[in-house]
Protein backbone atom coordinates (compact mmCIF):
# COMPACT_ATOMS: atom_id res chain seq x y z
CA UNK A 1 0.00 0.00 0.00
CA UNK A 2 0.74 3.42 -1.14
CA UNK A 3 1.14 6.06 2.06
CA UNK A 4 0.36 9.47 0.48
CA UNK A 5 0.59 12.82 2.51
CA UNK A 6 -1.75 14.94 1.65
CA UNK A 7 -1.80 18.94 2.48
CA UNK A 8 -4.68 21.23 1.24
CA UNK A 9 -4.92 24.74 0.96
CA UNK A 10 -8.60 25.67 1.84
CA UNK A 11 -8.60 29.27 0.18
CA UNK A 12 -6.89 28.28 -3.18
CA UNK A 13 -9.27 28.98 -6.12
CA UNK A 14 -11.23 31.24 -4.33
CA UNK A 15 -12.00 28.87 -1.43
CA UNK A 16 -12.82 25.99 -3.54
CA UNK A 17 -10.12 24.66 -1.86
CA UNK A 18 -11.35 22.46 1.16
CA UNK A 19 -14.13 20.69 -1.66
CA UNK A 20 -10.76 19.75 -4.08
CA UNK A 21 -8.79 18.56 -1.43
CA UNK A 22 -11.70 16.32 0.10
CA UNK A 23 -11.90 15.00 -3.55
CA UNK A 24 -8.44 14.20 -4.26
CA UNK A 25 -8.54 12.48 -0.75
CA UNK A 26 -11.72 10.49 -1.60
CA UNK A 27 -10.35 9.69 -5.14
CA UNK A 28 -6.66 8.63 -3.74
CA UNK A 29 -8.18 6.44 -0.98
CA UNK A 30 -10.53 4.38 -3.20
CA UNK A 31 -7.48 3.74 -5.71
CA UNK A 32 -6.34 1.65 -2.21
CA UNK A 33 -3.86 4.37 -1.11
CA UNK A 34 -3.27 5.00 2.36
CA UNK A 35 -3.59 8.64 2.29
CA UNK A 36 -2.25 11.01 5.84
CA UNK A 37 -4.45 14.57 6.03
CA UNK A 38 -1.43 16.82 6.93
CA UNK A 39 -3.14 20.27 6.20
CA UNK A 40 -3.34 22.97 9.44
CA UNK A 41 -4.34 26.24 10.08
CA UNK A 42 -1.40 27.60 8.97
CA UNK A 43 1.18 27.16 6.05
CA UNK A 44 3.97 26.68 8.66
CA UNK A 45 2.22 24.21 10.72
CA UNK A 46 1.18 22.51 7.56
CA UNK A 47 5.34 22.54 6.70
CA UNK A 48 6.09 21.31 9.96
CA UNK A 49 3.81 18.60 9.80
CA UNK A 50 4.72 17.64 6.35
CA UNK A 51 8.27 17.43 6.86
CA UNK A 52 7.44 15.33 10.12
CA UNK A 53 5.69 12.76 8.13
CA UNK A 54 8.27 12.67 5.27
CA UNK A 55 10.75 11.65 7.89
CA UNK A 56 8.78 9.19 9.21
CA UNK A 57 7.96 7.58 5.82
CA UNK A 58 6.28 8.52 2.88
CA UNK A 59 5.77 7.27 -0.18
CA UNK A 60 4.86 10.78 -1.77
CA UNK A 61 3.64 14.25 -0.67
CA UNK A 62 0.55 15.87 -2.89
CA UNK A 63 -0.34 19.15 -2.52
CA UNK A 64 -4.18 20.74 -3.31
CA UNK A 65 -3.96 24.36 -4.19
CA UNK A 66 -2.20 26.75 -6.13
CA UNK A 67 1.72 27.97 -6.65
CA UNK A 68 1.57 28.64 -2.84
CA UNK A 69 0.85 25.21 -1.96
CA UNK A 70 3.56 24.03 -5.16
CA UNK A 71 5.78 26.07 -2.82
CA UNK A 72 4.96 24.24 0.19
CA UNK A 73 5.77 21.10 -1.07
CA UNK A 74 9.00 21.94 -3.07
CA UNK A 75 10.52 22.81 0.13
CA UNK A 76 9.25 19.37 1.74
CA UNK A 77 10.69 17.13 -0.27
CA UNK A 78 13.56 18.99 -2.87
CA UNK A 79 16.69 17.18 -2.67
CA UNK A 80 15.24 14.42 -0.88
CA UNK A 81 14.17 12.31 -3.32
CA UNK A 82 10.44 12.05 -1.96
CA UNK A 83 8.25 12.50 -4.98
CA UNK A 84 5.45 15.61 -5.40
CA UNK A 85 1.94 15.39 -6.53
CA UNK A 86 0.38 18.55 -7.75
CA UNK A 87 -3.82 18.86 -7.51
CA UNK A 88 -3.90 22.22 -8.98
CA UNK A 89 -6.45 24.22 -7.59
CA UNK A 90 -5.77 27.62 -7.41
CA UNK A 91 -6.05 30.89 -9.22
CA UNK A 92 -2.46 31.13 -11.10
CA UNK A 93 -1.12 27.63 -11.20
CA UNK A 94 1.52 28.51 -12.90
CA UNK A 95 4.02 24.97 -12.13
CA UNK A 96 0.94 22.85 -13.52
CA UNK A 97 1.09 25.21 -16.70
CA UNK A 98 4.29 24.52 -17.01
CA UNK A 99 4.23 20.89 -16.16
CA UNK A 100 1.32 20.11 -19.19
CA UNK A 101 -0.62 19.22 -15.64
CA UNK A 102 -4.78 19.79 -15.17
CA UNK A 103 -5.95 23.07 -13.78
CA UNK A 104 -9.41 22.98 -12.00
CA UNK A 105 -10.12 18.84 -12.58
CA UNK A 106 -9.43 16.64 -9.65
CA UNK A 107 -10.12 13.89 -10.87
CA UNK A 108 -7.71 14.20 -13.79
CA UNK A 109 -5.00 15.64 -11.14
CA UNK A 110 -5.42 12.54 -9.29
CA UNK A 111 -4.72 10.28 -12.17
CA UNK A 112 -1.67 12.45 -13.08
CA UNK A 113 -0.38 11.55 -9.97
CA UNK A 114 -1.16 7.28 -10.08
CA UNK A 115 0.86 7.70 -13.75
CA UNK A 116 3.32 9.12 -11.78
CA UNK A 117 3.30 6.61 -8.96
CA UNK A 118 3.25 3.89 -11.57
CA UNK A 119 5.64 4.46 -14.03
CA UNK A 120 7.81 6.83 -12.44
CA UNK A 121 8.57 10.49 -11.34
CA UNK A 122 9.82 13.24 -13.86
CA UNK A 123 12.91 14.66 -12.50
CA UNK A 124 13.11 19.23 -12.45
CA UNK A 125 15.31 21.64 -11.10
CA UNK A 126 14.53 23.17 -8.16
CA UNK A 127 15.90 26.52 -7.04
CA UNK A 128 17.86 27.50 -4.12
CA UNK A 129 17.44 31.11 -2.82
CA UNK A 130 18.96 32.41 0.44
CA UNK A 131 20.85 35.65 1.73
CA UNK A 132 24.76 35.52 0.35
CA UNK A 133 26.06 35.56 4.07
CA UNK A 134 24.50 32.23 5.37
CA UNK A 135 24.02 29.02 4.05
CA UNK A 136 20.24 29.15 5.28
CA UNK A 137 18.17 28.77 1.90
CA UNK A 138 14.37 28.19 0.74
CA UNK A 139 13.38 26.56 -2.23
CA UNK A 140 11.22 28.08 -4.77
CA UNK A 141 10.36 25.86 -8.67
CA UNK A 142 8.68 28.96 -10.76
CA UNK A 143 10.03 32.73 -10.28
CA UNK A 144 11.42 35.42 -8.31
CA UNK A 145 10.78 38.47 -8.73
CA UNK A 146 12.51 41.59 -6.95
CA UNK A 147 11.15 44.42 -8.99
CA UNK A 148 7.81 46.63 -9.76
CA UNK A 149 5.77 43.37 -10.19
CA UNK A 150 7.16 42.32 -6.59
CA UNK A 151 6.12 45.68 -5.28
CA UNK A 152 2.90 44.83 -6.62
CA UNK A 153 2.55 41.85 -5.08
CA UNK A 154 3.39 42.75 -1.77
CA UNK A 155 0.11 45.32 -1.93
CA UNK A 156 -2.11 43.09 -3.02
CA UNK A 157 -1.70 40.76 -0.08
CA UNK A 158 -2.37 43.62 1.98
CA UNK A 159 -5.44 44.02 0.65
CA UNK A 160 -8.97 41.95 1.13
CA UNK A 161 -11.10 43.90 -1.52
CA UNK A 162 -11.61 43.30 -4.12
CA UNK A 163 -11.33 39.54 -4.90
CA UNK A 164 -9.05 37.86 -7.66
CA UNK A 165 -7.27 39.73 -10.40
CA UNK A 166 -8.84 43.46 -9.77
CA UNK A 167 -6.87 43.09 -6.12
CA UNK A 168 -3.54 43.28 -8.46
CA UNK A 169 -4.69 46.26 -11.44
CA UNK A 170 -5.99 48.29 -7.80
CA UNK A 171 -2.11 47.53 -6.43
CA UNK A 172 -0.67 48.37 -9.64
CA UNK A 173 -2.32 51.45 -9.46
CA UNK A 174 -1.51 52.64 -6.02
CA UNK A 175 2.26 51.58 -6.77
CA UNK A 176 2.25 53.36 -9.67
CA UNK A 177 2.32 56.90 -8.13
CA UNK A 178 5.41 56.21 -6.02
CA UNK A 179 7.57 54.22 -8.24
CA UNK A 180 10.96 54.98 -9.43
CA UNK A 181 13.38 52.75 -10.83
CA UNK A 182 15.57 50.59 -8.35
CA UNK A 183 19.02 50.49 -8.12
CA UNK A 184 20.58 47.10 -9.16
CA UNK A 185 23.75 45.12 -9.21
CA UNK A 186 23.21 41.64 -10.54
CA UNK A 187 25.99 39.27 -10.78
CA UNK A 188 25.53 36.25 -13.09
CA UNK A 189 27.86 33.45 -14.24
CA UNK A 190 30.19 35.35 -17.08
CA UNK A 191 28.52 38.97 -16.54
CA UNK A 192 27.40 41.70 -14.55
CA UNK A 193 24.25 44.34 -15.18
CA UNK A 194 24.20 47.50 -13.05
CA UNK A 195 21.40 49.73 -13.74
CA UNK A 196 18.59 51.76 -12.77
CA UNK A 197 15.95 49.06 -12.89
CA UNK A 198 12.21 48.73 -13.12
CA UNK A 199 12.09 44.46 -13.15
CA UNK A 200 14.67 41.60 -11.99
CA UNK A 201 13.19 38.30 -12.69
CA UNK A 202 15.01 34.82 -12.04
CA UNK A 203 12.85 32.31 -13.68
CA UNK A 204 13.07 28.64 -13.88
CA UNK A 205 9.48 28.68 -15.58
CA UNK A 206 8.37 30.80 -18.23
CA UNK A 207 5.16 32.03 -16.38
CA UNK A 208 4.38 34.00 -13.37
CA UNK A 209 0.75 35.92 -11.73
CA UNK A 210 -1.36 32.83 -13.32
CA UNK A 211 -0.01 33.56 -17.27
CA UNK A 212 1.97 36.34 -17.45
CA UNK A 213 5.07 34.80 -19.79
CA UNK A 214 7.76 36.79 -18.05
CA UNK A 215 10.70 34.67 -19.09
CA UNK A 216 8.92 32.65 -22.23
CA UNK A 217 11.48 30.73 -23.23
CA UNK A 218 12.39 29.37 -19.88
CA UNK A 219 12.81 25.94 -19.36
CA UNK A 220 12.07 23.47 -16.09
CA UNK A 221 14.64 21.14 -16.52
CA UNK A 222 17.39 22.52 -18.49
CA UNK A 223 20.12 23.36 -15.39
CA UNK A 224 19.41 27.11 -16.51
CA UNK A 225 17.86 30.08 -15.11
CA UNK A 226 16.22 32.85 -17.48
CA UNK A 227 17.35 36.08 -15.96
CA UNK A 228 15.51 38.77 -17.05
CA UNK A 229 16.52 42.46 -16.46
CA UNK A 230 14.72 45.72 -17.88
CA UNK A 231 16.22 48.72 -17.61
CA UNK A 232 14.88 52.58 -16.05
CA UNK A 233 10.80 53.02 -17.42
CA UNK A 234 9.27 55.95 -16.96
CA UNK A 235 5.51 55.42 -15.19
CA UNK A 236 3.90 55.79 -18.60
CA UNK A 237 6.40 53.25 -19.91
CA UNK A 238 5.48 50.95 -16.93
CA UNK A 239 1.60 51.15 -17.93
CA UNK A 240 2.59 50.56 -21.78
CA UNK A 241 5.27 47.47 -21.34
CA UNK A 242 3.13 45.72 -18.57
CA UNK A 243 -0.18 44.08 -20.83
CA UNK A 244 2.12 42.76 -23.00
CA UNK A 245 4.01 40.35 -20.23
CA UNK A 246 1.19 38.19 -21.31
CA UNK A 247 2.14 37.36 -24.42
CA UNK A 248 5.49 37.62 -23.54
CA UNK A 249 5.94 40.80 -25.65
CA UNK A 250 7.99 42.62 -23.62
CA UNK A 251 10.98 40.31 -25.10
CA UNK A 252 12.86 42.07 -27.43
CA UNK A 253 11.91 45.77 -26.02
CA UNK A 254 15.20 47.70 -26.21
CA UNK A 255 15.05 48.06 -22.46
CA UNK A 256 14.45 44.63 -21.64
CA UNK A 257 17.26 41.90 -21.63
CA UNK A 258 17.04 38.20 -20.75
CA UNK A 259 20.08 36.36 -20.06
CA UNK A 260 20.69 32.37 -18.70
CA UNK A 261 22.85 31.68 -15.79
CA UNK A 262 22.97 28.98 -12.84
CA UNK A 263 23.81 31.34 -10.06
CA UNK A 264 22.74 35.00 -9.84
CA UNK A 265 23.43 37.43 -6.87
CA UNK A 266 21.12 40.14 -6.55
CA UNK A 267 22.21 43.37 -4.68
CA UNK A 268 20.52 46.75 -4.00
CA UNK A 269 22.80 49.72 -5.83
CA UNK A 270 21.83 52.46 -3.91
CA UNK A 271 23.76 54.80 -5.97
CA UNK A 272 21.49 54.39 -8.96
CA UNK A 273 18.51 54.16 -7.12
CA UNK A 274 15.95 53.22 -4.44
CA UNK A 275 16.05 49.96 -2.63
CA UNK A 276 14.52 47.13 -4.52
CA UNK A 277 11.18 45.75 -3.14
CA UNK A 278 11.30 42.61 -1.10
CA UNK A 279 11.35 39.59 -3.36
CA UNK A 280 8.62 36.58 -4.05
CA UNK A 281 8.56 33.86 -5.57
CA UNK A 282 5.88 31.49 -6.66
CA UNK A 283 3.71 34.15 -5.17
CA UNK A 284 5.42 33.30 -1.56
CA UNK A 285 7.59 36.44 0.26
CA UNK A 286 10.98 35.45 0.21
CA UNK A 287 12.92 38.43 2.13
CA UNK A 288 14.67 41.64 1.14
CA UNK A 289 17.95 41.96 -1.39
CA UNK A 290 20.97 40.91 -1.24
CA UNK A 291 19.86 37.49 -2.15
CA UNK A 292 21.93 34.70 -3.60
CA UNK A 293 19.90 32.31 -6.39
CA UNK A 294 21.17 28.90 -8.08
CA UNK A 295 19.45 26.09 -9.75
CA UNK A 296 19.98 22.50 -8.83
CA UNK A 297 19.65 20.17 -11.68
CA UNK A 298 16.86 17.66 -11.08
CA UNK A 299 16.61 18.32 -7.15
CA UNK A 300 12.81 17.68 -7.60
CA UNK A 301 10.79 15.00 -8.76
CA UNK A 302 7.25 14.99 -9.96
CA UNK A 303 4.13 13.18 -10.01
CA UNK A 304 3.42 13.30 -13.29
Amino acid sequence: MIHLGLVVNPTAGKGRGTQAGRQAHELLRARGHKVEDLSASTLAQATDRARAAAVQGLDALVVVGGDGMVHLGVNVVAGTGLPLGIVAAGTGNDIARTLALPRGDVQASVAAVEHGLLDGPRRVDAVRVGSPEHAAHEWFLGVLSCGFDAAINARANEMTWPKGSGRYVRALAAELGRFRPYGYRVTLDDSVWESAGTLVAVANVPWIGGGVQIAPDAVIDDGLLDVVVAGPFSKPGVVKIFPGLYQGKHIGHPSVDVRRSRSVLIEPLTDLGPVPPVAFADGERIGPLPLRVTVDPGALSVLC
